[in-house]
């Protein structure tokens, strides 16, 4: 054991922490998450303390393994990790209503990356209902020295700079958040997640291929609202300006939830029309 292998981690919060190198204080950092963010992060949801929208946020993992060009393990099954949370989570941790935010990270043990055998670690967040807008309202602005790519990885949770770099710019002026935009200067998506703009009776989001991510929780919403219809949902190339015409604005995250979005920068949004529909949304389950 050496500096350069090993590092003194103290756990000092609930996290969890399984199937990786952990033993007796020290955590193994000579794996790929740690030095290159060779990582996926999906995020699994608790209500009433039941697994809700699993096989659909499973699916998601699977896919952003594929994209990776991870090692699935065969055990890595539904039944697999259903088993897990409801155990580990559910059981043992008496959480009733909270996110799972799951990550697959790759080990360095194979002749070749491909090859390589894939650990995991998750944290998880309780909430009082992972299907209602909560905490306070939100501030945004738009960040444009920087921008998110459109690409095949630009869908999925990676590791971001553009994310670690958004928090440090919200947090230097008083926000809550900032918006992306992409190399064509059209609205990608938030740092935590993604943006419906409420317009009439008309809900706009960003296109995945403009840089939007795939959100299990926003899908199911989304879906909802369609089969139901209570709003006409579509999916656009949004220019920032368009940001200000909005009468509403709801930004989903799969990692923290769903949260009203009041002000970007000198224009104030309403919530009424969200909250209503949020409300009939959660009723549906």
């Amino acid at each position: 054991m050496n500096d350069l292998s090993f590092i003194i981690f103290f756990i000092i919060n609930h996290s969890k922490l399984e199937n990786q190198y952990f033993t007796s204080g020290e955590l193994n950092v000579k794996n790929r998450a740690f030095l290159s963010g060779d990582a996926v992060k999906v995020s699994f949801f608790v209500r009433d303390a039941k697994l809700i929208m699993d096989e659909e946020c499973y699916f998601f993992l699977m896919a952003s393994m594929r994209k990776m060009r991870m090692n699935i393990p065969l055990s890595y099954t539904l039944e697999f990790f259903q088993s897990i949370f409801n155990k580990n989570v559910i059981e043992d941790k008496g959480m009733e209503n909270g996110i799972i935010n799951f990550q697959v990270f790759r080990n360095m043990d194979g002749v070749t990356l491909s090859k390589s055998s894939v650990s995991y670690y998750y944290e998880i967040l309780e909430l009082d209902d992972v299907m209602s807008v909560h905490g306070r309202p939100l501030e945004l602005d738009l960040i444009k020295e920087i921008n998110v790519n459109s690409n095949l990885l630009s869908n999925i949770r990676v590791h971001c700079p553009e994310n670690i770099y958004g928090e440090i710019y919200a947090q230097e002026n008083d926000l809550d958040d900032v918006i992306f935009l992409n190399p064509a200067k059209r609205i990608a998506r938030a740092g935590s997640g993604n943006l419906l703009f409420l317009e009439g009776n008309v809900i706009k989001i960003p296109k995945q291929t403009e840089g939007a991510y795939i959100s299990p929780l926003m899908e199911n919403f989304v879906t909802f609202l369609h089969k139901n219809n209570l709003t006409d949902v579509q999916e656009h190339e949004i220019i920032a300006f368009e940001s200000q015409k909005a009468e509403e604005i709801l930004l989903i995250s799969d990692e923290k939830g769903i949260f009203s979005v009041e002000k970007i920068r000198n224009k104030t949004f309403g919530n009424t029309r969200f909250l209503e529909l949020t409300e009939a949304w959660r009723k549906s389950f």
